[in-house]
């Protein structure tokens, strides 16, 4: 198969929001971005609303916020999962839709 007739993978954009009037940065990490802390800086809509869009495709994914330097679990999403490092994760599933 080659490039031109490989099937098209279809991504569906996913905002991820975290409310901190006082915080100073917020990074969106999780196994979509390699938990690379440095990939999804979230932006401050000036009330203290941390907003950042991600494309991505059906599955399962892990993710957290990092705070002012502290990992945080998204408080508006009940579901999680353990990791190896004695905490859990919030996990989101995306669908096709």
């Amino acid at each position: 198969m080659t490039k031109k007739n490989s099937p098209k993978i279809k991504r569906r954009r996913i905002t991820f929001q975290y409310e901190n009037p006082g915080a100073k940065q917020v990074h969106l990490v999780g196994n979509f971005n390699g938990w690379d802390e440095k990939k999804h800086p979230m932006k401050n809509d000036g009330t203290g609303r941390w907003e950042k869009n991600v494309l991505l495709v059906p599955g399962m994914y892990e993710y957290k916020f990092i705070v002012d330097g502290q990992w945080k679990k998204d408080p508006l999403n009940k579901a999680s999962r353990p990791n190896s490092f004695g905490t859990s994760n919030s996990v989101m599933k995306v669908d096709l839709k």
